[in-house]
């Protein structure tokens, strides 16, 4: 049992160490900028253009046989967060998401690559929207480099139950993070 623990944690030390280099951006999202009002949701009293980021990743794993992306807002007053954008199955031969991936339907993301219901209860993008006069948000954009073809994930699954099998499933991942904040109300 000891052992089988020591090694679990040299394979994940062994499969980060190699992941040194990957990489997440996005050419409409600069780490730590604010995020334009372009990729604000349209609803809940937002009013943006609800339109996905373009992203870009680069030094994956060997071993990746798919990547994951997922988009999360630690700060929202939920209790547990917000998902804003989950997709699975995008093949490993991919290494960009243009921008608008997130539209409804899918048809904007490539071959084979599969939206994910978000807290919103829909499987697309679903934008910034934090309540007015908060602080502004943190927005957690994460490319997850997987060690399997396709996560089998049932079509109404919850954001967690996605996220939970992202992470069992994860060799490495990349990330940056930016913000978002709407003034009080006048």
């Amino acid at each position: 049992m000891k052992r089988t623990l020591i090694a679990t944690a040299l394979a994940a030390g062994f499969a980060m160490a190699h992941a040194a280099g990957f990489t997440l951006s996005s050419p409409d999202i600069k780490p730590n900028s604010t995020i334009d009002k372009k990729f604000e949701f349209n609803g809940f009293g937002c009013s943006g253009e609800n339109k996905s980021p373009a992203l870009k990743w680069s030094g994956a794993p060997k071993d990746t046989k798919s990547f994951a992306v997922t988009v999360y807002d630690p700060d929202a007053p939920s209790g547990s967060g917000w998902w804003h954008w989950s997709v699975i199955n995008i093949p490993a031969s991919v290494s960009e998401l243009p921008a608008d991936a997130g539209a409804a339907g899918g048809a904007n993301l490539p071959k084979g690559a599969t939206p994910v219901r978000i807290d919103f209860g829909v499987a697309a993008w679903g934008g910034v929207c934090p309540p007015q006069g908060d602080k502004p948000h943190r927005y957690v954009f994460t490319v997850h480099a997987l060690k399997t073809d396709k996560l089998d994930i049932p079509a109404d699954a919850t954001a967690a139950l996605a996220g939970f099998m992202i992470n069992a499933n994860t060799v490495a991942k990349a990330s940056f993070t930016a913000k978002y904040g709407r003034a009080k109300a006048k």
